[in-house]
């Protein structure tokens, strides 16, 4: 007999004994052994917390006190249930298909072909052309996948494009330009009598954006005569309405949004206007917006934006198929920062994340030291590993609309949906965007919210890591070639997250002997070393040394007469007025104290605590030590 025969038959599956434990009910409910929560429950917890905190009057609902604001009249909640969405699901649909909450698309970009993910865009504006090409040439050998040329004075010269371009094969990378007329003119000429030209290429017109810098309008009535030169070529759109002018001036993703669609619908009057019907006109326009740090409120803003513009095609009378709005995500350059440049890595990782989790078509990644000047090789190859990491080692474009679903993003959505229709439908009946921007009506907007973040920021309620926290005064920063090109100005002002507090370190800098708070102690190291660290950290943010010594002893040798008593509330109490007088004696101008002013504590002459106003006390600090701004 065979070995094959000896084995013993394996027993049928209807007499297979299944183990206990193995057992699957044919009703499994999770957490059924316990009982449905209810969210009055959880705001008794929620009190209970607050009230162990110190919290003694509590907002009705208490979860106020816990709701933060991320855009214009948009505040964001701790607890999302499925009562938040309830009414929501008509408005959302499927990805593919109109409202196209849930992205333009259904699978591969149908402009540039690129499978299951996003068109990965460098941009490129070095004005040596040689430096240009071996820059895209490194580029489109490792993983970018289409171009995004500045062209003009000081970038890359217009009459040089077709140089620039010599090598690169454009039926199969996609180019985009900014810089005017100028810039379009000369791609075209460029590619004039081409067939193969590789869709999801832009030539960049964006006139309003132009008003909006320079504060000077701009004439639209030649835009149709380009988008028709532009249709000769497949997937080639004239039109870019960039809102990232906008984000760059203060908004909230809110009026990015807005102003973003009134750009667009006055584009779309300029173009039918100009013979184009319905339907060609909306393929001419691509809209770019800013990605941030900020990742759920991205993800929202971008599902909100093409939600709100397929409801500007479905009035306008446009084929739902036309009405899908193209995305170009560009990391924000608001958040960027000079100072700890590294850090830009993370929060242009989180930015890449949120853009191609909220369904961007095309997406730029600004390298780390985009603040500091021209990016070299290296910060050129991370922007591009970074999409190239998410894309095919996180598999984050394997799933379309990933975030869909969820409470808070659906509902995230449709608050900012609705808080941007009401400021676009303000600036139509103020005549439309370019009436707008010279009433002044967008720039008393965007400061206005801009005022509200720079309160967050100065409070460091909103913290920028490596400057406003966390701050390294030895750093040696990367040495880049500066911009030959410069934005243009004279419009909506250019601000930055960072920049008071790094005009604050750059002024100390500057001095000849690093200027310096010093930090009187009482007691022993584990009871002063949280106010001691907390006082460290906050001066130094505005570049500000901080030598520390127990008491006053070591005031003389620390080289300043501003001086920080650090302790406990205890200590406070028994030593802190007497040492004040002692930093006083031995020669310190200014007392400050690492506690809340209700202390009250004699002799001294300011507070720092958390959630003071961080830049108002590093003013007060240069002034006291002499520092010339």
């Amino acid at each position: 007999m065979s070995s094959t025969d000896q084995r013993a038959e394996p027993p049928a599956a209807a007499d297979a004994e299944v183990p206990a434990e193995h057992e699957v009910p044919s009703d499994l409910a999770l957490a059924a052994e316990f009982e449905a929560a209810t969210r009055d429950q959880w705001r008794e917890l929620v009190a209970g917390v607050l009230r162990k905190a110190g919290r003694e009057e509590l907002p009705d609902p208490v979860e106020d006190a816990l709701s933060r604001t991320v855009a214009t009249g948009v505040r964001v909640a701790p607890l999302y249930t499925a009562e938040d969405v309830a009414d929501l699901p008509a408005a959302v649909g499927v990805p593919g298909l109109a409202p196209f909450v849930r992205g333009s698309r259904a699978g591969a970009d149908p402009e540039s072909g690129v499978p299951g993910g996003w068109d990965v865009r460098q941009r490129h504006a070095h004005p040596d052309v040689a430096v240009t090409k071996e820059a895209i040439a490194a580029d489109l050998e490792n993983g970018v996948t289409s171009l995004w040329l500045v062209v003009g004075e000081g970038a890359v010269p217009a009459q040089e494009l077709g140089a620039v371009l010599s090598d690169v094969y454009l039926d199969l990378a996609p180019v985009a330009v900014t810089g005017g007329l100028p810039a379009a003119e000369a791609f075209l000429d460029l590619v004039e009598g081409r067939d193969d030209l590789a869709p999801g290429g832009s030539l960049g017109l964006d006139p309003l954006a132009v008003h909006a810098a320079t504060g000077e309008p701009q004439d639209l009535a030649g835009l149709a005569d380009v988008a028709r030169r532009a249709t000769a070529h497949r997937g080639l759109r004239a039109v870019v309405v960039d809102a990232t002018v906008f984000h760059d001036a203060g908004a909230s993703v809110v009026e990015e949004i807005g102003c973003s669609l009134a750009a667009g619908v006055a584009y779309l009057r300029a173009l039918t206007g100009g013979g184009l019907g319905v339907d060609e006109a909306f393929g001419q326009l691509e809209f770019r917006y800013p990605a941030t740090a900020d990742q759920f409120t991205t993800i929202a803003g971008l599902r909100a934006a093409r939600r709100l513009w397929d409801r500007v095609g479905e009035v306008s009378g446009a084929a739902p198929e036309a009405r899908a709005q193209r995305q170009h995500a560009v990391t924000s350059s608001v958040m960027t920062t000079k100072r700890d440049p590294w850090v830009n890595m993370l929060r242009t990782t989180v930015a890449c994340f949120a853009a191609g989790v909220g369904g961007a078509d095309v997406v730029t990644v600004q390298p780390f030291d985009a603040a500091l000047g021209l990016p070299d090789s290296f910060s050129r190859r991370i922007a591009r590993n970074t999409q190239s990491l998410l894309v095919e080692e996180g598999h984050l474009a394997r799933v379309l609309d990933p975030a869909g679903g969820s409470w808070y993003v659906e509902s995230l959505t449709d608050q900012l949906a609705q808080a941007a229709w009401d400021w676009f439908t303000e600036i139509e009946r103020a005549g439309g965007l370019a009436a707008a921007l010279d009433s002044g009506l967008v720039r008393d907007r965007l400061a206005a919210a801009w005022d509200e973040r720079a309160k967050r920021l100065a409070t460091r309620a909103e913290a920028i890591t490596g400057v406003s926290e966390f701050p390294n005064l030895a750093e040696k920063l990367p040495a880049r070639e500066p911009y030959a090109w410069s934005a243009p100005g004279g419009g909506l002002p250019r601000v930055r997250a960072a920049q008071e507090f790094e005009a604050l370190r750059d002024a100390a800098d500057a001095a000849e002997t690093r200027p310096a708070v010093y930090l009187a102690t009482i007691g022993p190291i584990a009871k002063h070393t949280a106010r001691a660290t907390f006082a460290g950290n906050l001066f130094q943010a505005g570049g500000l040394g901080t030598p520390s010594g127990d008491g006053a002893s070591g005031l003389a040798g620390a080289g300043t007469t501003v001086a920080c008593i650090c302790g406990t509330d205890e200590d406070y109490a028994e030593s802190a007025a007497a040492l004040a007088a002692e930093l006083r004696a031995a020669g310190a101008t200014s007392v400050w104290l690492a506690g809340k002013p209700d202390l009250g504590v004699d002799g001294v002459d300011g507070y720092v605590f958390a959630g003071c106003d961080a830049l108002d006390v590093l003013r007060t600090a240069h002034e006291q030590l002499g520092v010339q701004a």
